[in-house]
């Protein structure tokens, strides 16, 4: 399961991590992101142990939506080492994501 990414533990779970941290940019009211969210939780269990993935819902967190700039959803950001190392918007098949989880780690 995806670990819930907040303003408040944001800091402290993404850009002081070490490794991949994938971010999962989402709202409940859009369609596509509830699409997404199922990928985005097999993921997460499938990459346990070798990357951190999570959610982060806009509405709910406006700073760090504002801070990155986040204008479309879903939003999936590719922190390394705290730092964005790529990104991706809009809906994508599992094995897309896979693979940019991949070659990012």
């Amino acid at each position: 399961m995806a670990k819930q990414i907040t303003d408040a533990n944001f800091k402290e779970l993404v850009l002081e991590a070490k490794g991949l941290v994938v971010v999962d940019c989402w709202a409940q009211w859009c369609g596509p992101c509830k699409m997404l969210g199922p990928i985005i939780d097999q993921m997460a269990t499938e990459f346990e142990g070798k990357a951190v993935i999570g959610k982060l819902n806009v509405d709910e967190n406006p700073d760090t939506t504002m801070a990155y700039g986040i204008r479309n959803i879903p939003a999936i950001l590719f922190f390394k080492d705290g730092e964005v190392v790529d990104k991706q918007i809009g809906v994508s098949p599992a094995s897309a994501l896979r693979y940019k989880i991949e070659s990012n780690l």
